[in-house]
């Protein structure tokens, strides 16, 4: 289970302090799917990446599974089997997709790698050999980098606006690829995620709007908090 206590965010804005997140403290248990969404700018993002390591929490506590990982860094958090998908994903110059897939999976057959590329709509003959470079799209990164998210088996993963850059039918596609990982998975998988079809999926919604929470509960009590189909909170 993770655990934040009381999070707080402040950045210097031109030499002002700006706060990013305020007091938020919430409980993601394990085997769920958890939806964070809610107006741009409100958080949802720094909060993610305050979860992976990414970024140091201004005050406040991330606890994991009974261990306060607050200081930890991302890679000793990636360790303990927490995974972060970015918005958008990292080039790789000279490092082939093969190569990203097998060290995300351990030594697995090359059929695994193959199976991975498949879950995300992508020909493993066509890009198995590909380096990670300006070659590749914005949407062929997306879905490399959430082939490669899958790969890890992470027990609590990450995933900051999966359909960012990426056509109808890889999101279709996407929402399968969630769904199968939700059945398969004993921890807890996070979406930073607007879209409708993500929020419908979700166990649990996060509605986060000026850096609190506003709202976290299931999609029945939370859905009230939005209105229009652009989901914009309607602040109460």
């Amino acid at each position: 289970m993770l655990e934040l206590q009381n999070i707080c965010y402040n950045v210097d804005d031109e030499g002002k302090n700006k706060e990013i997140l305020k007091d938020v403290s919430m409980k993601l248990e394990d085997n769920k799917f958890f939806v964070i969404t809610g107006p741009n700018g409100g958080g949802k993002s720094s909060l993610a990446k305050i979860i992976a390591g990414i970024y140091k929490p201004t005050s406040g506590r991330i606890i994991y599974d009974g261990t306060d990982i607050t200081d930890m860094s991302i890679t000793d958090r990636a360790k303990l089997g927490i995974g972060f998908a970015f918005q958008q994903p990292v080039r790789f110059k000279g490092l082939t997709v093969k190569d990203l897939l097998t060290l995300a999976a351990g030594q697995e057959p090359k059929a695994s790698a193959c199976d991975y590329l498949s879950e995300v709509g992508l020909c493993a003959h066509d890009y198995l050999n590909r380096e990670i470079n300006a070659s590749l799209s914005g949407g062929e990164l997306k879905r490399i980098e959430i082939a490669v998210t899958i790969a890890r088996k992470t027990k609590l993963t990450i995933f900051d606006e999966p359909e960012a850059g990426i056509d109808l039918w890889s999101f279709t596609n996407l929402i399968n690829v969630f769904e199968d990982l939700k059945k398969k998975t004993n921890g807890s998988i996070v979406i930073i995620s607007h879209q409708e079809r993500i929020i419908n999926i979700a166990d649990e919604l996060i509605l986060i709007a000026n850096g609190q929470v506003e709202k976290h509960g299931t999609k029945e009590e939370v859905m009230p908090y939005f209105t229009g189909s652009t989901f914009k909170c309607k602040f109460k």
